[in-house]
């Protein structure tokens, strides 16, 4: 029983991302992760049983793989990386087809000389900024929110 509403609360959580940007603005919810991110750039897909937790993201460019994963455990490997961030998700579960979103927080972040690397993913948006910036981030992410309450 317990298997079939928890797909069923699956399927009406699919359904429910939401479009409307007004909507998504004012449901913004702006949530820093502590863990200091990095983005490291290999030859070829990395040997999983070499991680001991599993990256944030894998990103399959066309000179390179991207691999998003917390800092310390790309010490750990040697990888390297170029800066240190810190990940803010919108918990807003925003739809893949929004228009608007991510240009409303582009925008914002620009205004503060912020700069953001968006990650999309199926339900939430990531935003990772540079680590001495992110309380300066997400402070202007919740504005952003209280303006369109």
């Amino acid at each position: 029983m317990s298997k079939v509403s928890h797909s069923l609360f699956d399927v009406i959580r699919f359904i429910m991302t939401e479009t409307n940007l007004q909507t998504l603005l004012a449901t913004l919810s702006p949530s820093l992760d502590p863990a200091e991110m990095v983005f490291c750039c290999l030859g070829e897909f990395p040997d999983l049983a070499e991680l001991s937790t599993p990256p944030f993201a894998f990103i399959n460019e066309e000179e390179r793989w991207t691999i998003i994963l917390e800092k310390d455990m790309a010490d750990t490997l040697g990888w390297i990386y170029e800066g240190v961030f810190r990940r803010i998700t919108l918990e807003v579960n925003s739809s893949l087809e929004a228009v608007g979103l991510t240009a409303v927080v582009a925008t914002e972040l620009t205004k503060h000389s912020i700069s953001a690397n968006v990650v999309a993913a199926f339900h939430h948006d990531h935003i990772f900024v540079p680590v001495e910036r992110a309380n300066d981030a997400l402070t202007c992410l919740q504005s952003i929110q209280r303006q369109h309450t």
